[in-house]
């Protein structure tokens, strides 16, 4: 049996995955190259739990993976393991962090929270140094009518209206949204809009589609009230589109205090 559960804090730009999870037909997930990188490391197969299973082109930079660990493998030093994985994943993949956690530790079930931001490049100008992780919108946003409209999400709700229809079948869709924010930020000397969205767990595009449904408001052609009648609707149509995947980076999880601790 497992004696303690190691958890790593990963980061990954989304754009050569084709998401998350490891999928048939040997396409490249974060989970294989992963998976793959500890393989080799720990000597022997491995099973991992993620904390949110992205799509493809999503980013992160916060991502909490486990598996539990045996034996001889309590011992090993954080560095030496830490240098093995550096030196076995790909440049587009990150181990931020390795954690200790009682065995048992899910990343996924212990989780309290998960947190998102969705960049927007709302401007006529192309953007340069957020290209890769921020949807162009070419045009003005009305960042404050977005973040009234932002207000009709926060709470429990039904959010079938912003889950990807196939995945809503003889499924719960009642999430519980803690808090949504629109604002305008500067990174790296560019202007941009971002939407930070913290939840208990989130549905299929959930977060890439309450970005495109509040863009309907912040480019006027839709009043901040109308997403309180979208999310009444329960009906994926009544919400704007899915917005692109590149915009949207997995930001955080939150645990348990004192749940994980360094491995050193």
């Amino acid at each position: 049996m497992a004696e303690a559960t190691l958890v790593i804090r990963l980061g990954y730009r989304g754009a050569g995955f084709a998401g998350f999870a490891e999928q048939p037909g040997g396409v490249r997930t974060v989970a294989g190259e992963l998976r793959a990188a500890l393989e080799t490391a720990l000597r022997r197969p491995v099973e991992l739990t993620c904390a949110g299973r992205t799509d493809a082109g999503v980013h992160a930079i916060a991502q909490y993976v486990s598996l539990p660990v045996f034996d001889d493998e309590l011992d090993l030093p954080a560095y030496r393991l830490m240098r093995s994985l550096v030196a076995l994943t790909p440049d587009d993949l990150s181990v931020g962090g390795l954690m200790r956690a009682p065995a048992g530790f899910s990343a996924r079930f212990d989780a309290i929270s998960r947190s998102y931001r969705y960049r927007i490049a709302a401007s006529d100008a192309r953007p340069v140094l957020s290209w890769d992780h921020a949807w162009w919108y070419r045009g003005a946003l009305d960042a404050d009518a977005m973040a009234a409209a932002a207000a009709h999400l926060v709470g429990e709700h039904d959010f079938k209206s912003f889950c990807k229809a196939t995945s809503a079948v003889d499924k719960p869709t009642c999430r519980f949204v803690e808090t949504l924010s629109v604002t305008r930020v500067e990174e790296a000397g560019e202007k941009l809009v971002a939407l930070d969205v913290t939840g208990n767990a989130f549905l299929h595009n959930m977060v890439r589609t309450i970005a495109g449904t509040l863009v309907e408001v912040g480019r006027g052609h839709r009043d901040p009230s109308w997403v309180a009648d979208v999310l009444a609707a329960r009906d994926r149509t009544a919400a704007g589109p899915c917005a692109p995947a590149k915009g949207l980076t997995f930001v955080g999880v939150k645990y348990p205090e004192l749940t994980l601790t360094p491995w050193e």
